[in-house]
């Protein structure tokens, strides 16, 4: 899975550029037990045990801890795919003053409104498609799609919050400059909307099967260009905090499809909440 394994690789970089402090609630996980049960009389055979959701909490808590460890298990190609992920960015810096331009013009334009509602409704037109039709249908795969979305949509929103305190980038509306960094209040660098539109887009466009893929990906990933292009164009952000944006978006959202379909290993290496805190566990397999 080339796209999975290069977004993930992207994805948790960027987060790991983020100090973040994880407060975990007490979680015990209860020993699987093989107790002996009655024989069911003939007339009532046994039902057969509920499969474990993937949403559960267990399952969820697992997903975090491989998710913020992530960076401790790349290989050369994952640190590969982050530093292409930081060219990207690094060359939308070059070109921000210029698109900036385009929309606005030269000097400070400060607005009162930068759309933020607005420009989030066609993530969240998404979203809420995906689950409608799962709801409809009663259709599993598009529960597991819809649980993938709300699992990369947490996850990249909790780290791009993160990055925008750390980087305390100025917004266009708010200066003319793109280099102005470390600035108190400054919460520009990366744009949530561009994070949280690719991160539903990608799962949208690279999960359920291949009958409507090139749909599918047209739609997914027009949703987060289109809503890039409207942070670009109501001035709330700079180009390099979108490209930013869709870097960390993609690479949670193949790494929430991972987990969720499965398609890659389990991680050996977690963060697993205990009571009071929080454990860093290696698992290994022996013969």
């Amino acid at each position: 899975m080339d796209g999975a394994l290069q977004t993930r690789k992207v994805l948790t970089s960027l987060l790991t550029a983020a100090s973040l402090t994880l407060g975990a609630t007490a979680w015990a996980e209860a020993p699987e037990s093989a107790t002996a049960q009655a024989p069911a009389p003939p007339a009532e055979p046994a039902q057969p045990p509920a499969p474990a959701s993937p949403s559960g909490t267990r399952s969820y808590l697992s997903d975090v801890g491989g998710y913020f460890t992530a960076p401790l298990r790349w290989d050369g190609s994952d640190w590969a795919w982050f530093g292409g992920a930081v060219l990207a960015i690094g060359l939308a810096h070059r070109y921000d003053s210029q698109v900036r331009t385009h929309f606005v013009g030269t000097g400070p334009v400060s607005s009162a409104n930068t759309n933020d509602t607005k420009d989030a409704v066609p993530a969240a037109a998404v979203f809420g498609g995906t689950w409608a039709f799962a709801l409809l249908t009663q259709d599993r795969d598009g529960y597991r799609e819809g649980w993938a979305m709300v699992e990369a949509g947490a996850l990249s929103g909790v780290t791009a919050y993160a990055l925008k305190f750390a980087a305390g980038r100025q917004r266009p509306d708010a200066a003319s400059d793109p280099n102005e960094w470390f600035k108190g209040g400054g919460d520009s660098f990366p744009s949530l909307h561009s994070t949280a539109a690719f991160a539903i887009g990608t799962v949208l466009a690279e999960s359920g099967n291949d009958d409507y893929r090139l749909v599918r990906r047209l739609l997914g990933y027009g949703v987060g260009v289109a809503t890039s292009y409207e942070r670009l164009k109501h001035n709330a952000h700079w180009l390099s905090d979108t490209v930013a944006g869709a870097a960390l978006g993609i690479s949670s959202a193949h790494f929430a499809m991972n987990r969720r379909y499965a398609t890659g290993d389990e991680s050996h290496l977690a963060l697993v909440p205990i009571a009071g805190g929080a454990m860093l566990t290696y698992r290994v397999t022996l013969p």
